[in-house]
């Protein structure tokens, strides 16, 4: 069955649907999560109150086709409520290799890239994670973060810059960006 149809069953109530609908993107919602909290077991914790909100309240999504962009607003929300309970900053640790497979060497460049990330400020992280993480396109990207599509592209633009300046990167010509 495509999603459309799974979508359109949830939406009438129909909790099968939904179930695999969570399946379906079950692997793509854990690693934002994860990305977000920096553990594997907050980040279930958010995959499963964002399960439990999206599907008390699916019944109020208006298009279809915006599916994920609204369950991947709701998962972000719930990271951002995790990380205040936690009230403290998140360090990166060896928890994201779980994520990464592959060489140590690869791993190590990874969990630096995430230590970058973390470091990023809040607007400038979730576009790098929606765009470079998601692979959501700059509409989705603005439609989450209730701002324009050119605002998006600022915050990339600057977060990638920021994150060249943080890991060292080649192309980095030394100068400050303004964050």
């Amino acid at each position: 069955m495509n999603e459309s149809k799974l979508i359109q069953k949830a939406i009438k109530g129909n909790e099968k649907a939904f179930e695999k609908l969570l399946e379906i993107h079950s692997d793509q919602l854990y690693r934002t999560a994860f990305l977000y909290v920096g553990n594997r077991e907050d980040a279930l914790d958010v995959v499963q109150e964002t399960a439990c909100k999206a599907f008390l309240a699916v019944k109020q999504l208006r298009e279809e086709r915006y599916f994920l962009t609204w369950l991947t607003k709701i998962l972000i929300r719930c990271a951002y409520d995790v990380l205040k309970k936690r009230k403290k900053e998140v360090p990166a640790d060896e928890n994201i290799i779980e994520l990464i497979p592959g060489k140590r060497e690869k791993r190590d460049e990874a969990l630096d890239l995430v230590g970058a990330i973390e470091q990023l400020n809040e607007p400038q992280r979730n576009a790098i994670i929606l765009f470079y993480y998601q692979d959501l396109p700059l509409t989705g990207i603005a439609e989450i973060m209730n701002i324009p599509e050119n605002t998006v592209k600022t915050h990339l633009y600057r977060g990638k810059n920021q994150l060249k300046k943080l890991l060292g990167g080649d192309g980095y010509n030394g100068k400050e960006t303004i964050s």
